[in-house]
């Protein structure tokens, strides 16, 4: 699976609407994933995978991480 994120209120189809994104929230998301040991990629431009190779555990174990990192986003 493949994914990525942008803090918007809009829906992401294209460049004109991914640079509406708030990048600062995404270098606080980034930053605390980073803290917590969970490495995604460093720009919204780019795209995260989920592979076989993850566990249940890894999988939940990034899923709190993002909970943590989401709260930091907001400042």
């Amino acid at each position: 699976s493949m994914w990525c994120l942008f803090f918007t209120t809009q829906d992401v189809c294209d460049l004109k609407t991914a640079m509406t994104g708030d990048f600062d929230m995404f270098r606080r998301y980034f930053l605390s994933m980073l803290e917590q040991g969970v490495y995604v990629a460093p720009s919204p431009y780019e795209t995260g995978f989920i592979s076989a190779a993850h566990t249940e555990a890894d999988i939940d174990a990034t899923l709190a991480a993002m909970q943590t990192a989401l709260l930091a986003a907001k400042g």
